[in-house]
């Protein structure tokens, strides 16, 4: 599928025809740069991009889709919102929605070359707990890993709870990384516990997957560097589940994160 075509059906909400991935030839390279292509696509139409998802970074759930390394993806305005912890999310244009709880992270800077865990930290604003709503354009989420780069990243939506400044809670890398691998979430579905999950989950902790996607996404040739401003979220510290209209979800997260719920219409 030419990047065209990738966009016409993400706005229609509607399955691909086939995998990507079943040309041989169609590897994480030429998926990257069909997912640039798109981002451009975007561009020109008037959304602007507001940072970066990471994807497959719980290594819990790589058997699950047979997907074993992370991946990442863009962010807009057009996805992006923001609450205090409660927040309505349309489901209409996503296909095949599931979500996710995760910890989403906000530039003050762009980090250094080669940045280290500390250059992270040094190039923070905040933390916040996020839903990233996800969905595939395969039947039944069957897909190889260059199929979901060129899908996006999975992205469809990111609801971002209440900022909290790093310098608030930590004030070192060491402190913030242990702060954030060690919190926990409850996910609950209309007053249902149905998982529970960590931030160890996400690469042994939400700033150890931000420095991995760092490191990716300035290998990518062609892509955007990160931005002051930009918001990051990080993986899902629980499997992603199926969500649908008139459902109530929320994300007891365990402090410096707060509770964070949507409904879905």
């Amino acid at each position: 599928m030419n990047p065209t075509a990738i966009l016409r059906h993400y706005d229609s909400a509607q399955l691909w025809p086939t995998a990507p991935s079943n040309d041989g030839s169609f590897g994480m390279d030429a998926a990257y740069q069909a997912a640039l292509a798109v981002r451009g696509l975007r561009i020109a139409r008037g959304e602007a991009p507001r940072g970066f998802k990471v994807g497959f970074t719980n290594r819990n759930i790589w058997q699950r889709y047979g997907v074993f390394a992370p991946i990442w993806g863009t962010v807009y305005d057009s996805t992006l919102s923001f609450c205090e912890g409660d927040s309505v999310v349309l489901l209409k244009g996503a296909c095949q929605a599931r979500l996710e709880p995760e910890a989403v992270f906000g530039m003050r800077k762009t980090p250094p070359a080669h940045a280290s865990l500390d250059d992270l930290f040094d190039a923070l604003e905040w933390v916040a707990p996020g839903f990233e709503i996800v969905q595939s354009h395969l039947q039944d989420w069957k897909f190889k890993a260059p199929d979901t780069v060129a899908d996006g990243g999975l992205h469809a939506r990111l609801v971002v709870g209440k900022q909290v400044p790093v310098r608030a809670i930590a004030s070192n890398a060491a402190e913030l990384h242990s702060l954030m691998a060690s919190a926990r979430v409850n996910l609950v579905k209309d007053g249902q516990v149905l998982e529970s999950g960590g931030g160890v989950n996400v690469l042994d902790g939400p700033l150890l997957a931000l420095q991995h996607f760092l490191k990716e996404l300035r290998a990518c040739s062609g892509a955007p560097d990160l931005l002051p401003g930009d918001v990051i979220t990080t993986g899902t510290w629980t499997d992603a589940w199926p969500v649908a209209p008139g459902e109530k979800w929320q994300a007891d997260f365990v402090s410096p994160l707060s509770r964070l719920q949507v409904e879905f219409t």
